[in-house]
């Protein structure tokens, strides 16, 4: 995944530990993570990154950011 920002990867890397949830219910926990362990400019960098319509994150973590927004 060259040229993707870190914060994706890591976004993509939480939602596999999640994937033995169901999207909906890995998206409110990785949305959790992110609010609780995160600082706050990842977090409005995913969340911008979600809504430019980006395709490399996981469907999960694409949720999870709405859920952010």
């Amino acid at each position: 995944m060259s040229g993707v920002p870190s914060y994706v990867r890591l976004a993509n890397e939480i939602a596999a530990q999640f994937a033995h949830r169901s999207p909906a219910d890995a998206a409110v926990a990785i949305a959790n993570h992110v609010k609780t362990t995160w600082d706050p400019r990842m977090k409005r960098a995913l969340i911008a990154y979600a809504e430019s319509g980006a395709t490399d994150l996981s469907p999960a973590a694409a949720l999870a950011a709405r859920h952010l927004a």
